[in-house]
């Protein structure tokens, strides 16, 4: 029987290269000539500093068109909220991995409410989808692609 795993995950080595390129990118940027400004990659993390949380924000916006770059959704970001510490701001932003249970009972609902014929069942921090025809589990791929669930998936081991 035709099955395959919905998953959520990140390549770190890619944060990595995006983080770099950010860095690269903020010492060319006028904007951020004579400032304080840093990141700093702490796996599986990244530490954004600057002088306001303005500058943060803006900082944040550089990683995050650094990521779409490197072909990473931008969805995977948490990003905390600002700590301000003497002159200094400070943002930790984490990428989020595996399907955390209630997103993956969002993603079984939206399945079992489509009526297609499939089964659908959580496994840790993934979920098995699996059918009698290959072109069933294609547009439960393309369903969950399409629902708006603020958090990227993968599709792996897609067996016939």
């Amino acid at each position: 029987m035709p099955s395959f795993d919905i998953v959520s995950e990140i390549n770190l080595e890619e944060v990595r290269n995006a983080t770099e390129n950010s860095t690269r990118e903020l010492s060319t940027r006028f904007d951020f000539r004579g400032v304080e400004a840093s990141y700093e990659w702490k796996s599986p993390a990244v530490v954004v500093q600057s002088e306001s949380d303005y500058q943060v924000k803006q900082l944040v916006d550089i990683l995050r068109n650094q990521l779409v770059k490197r072909k990473l959704d931008p969805r995977s970001m948490n990003i905390s909220s600002p700590e301000f510490s003497g002159k200094t701001c400070t943002q930790k932003v984490t990428f989020q991995e595996g399907i955390e249970k209630d997103v993956a009972k969002k993603v079984v609902k939206v399945i079992k409410d489509s009526k297609i014929k499939v089964q659908a069942a959580i496994q840790g921090e993934q979920v098995r989808v699996t059918g009698k025809k290959r072109d069933d589990l294609q547009a439960v791929m393309q369903l969950v692609r399409e629902a708006e669930l603020d958090q990227p998936f993968q599709f792996k081991n897609f067996k016939d």
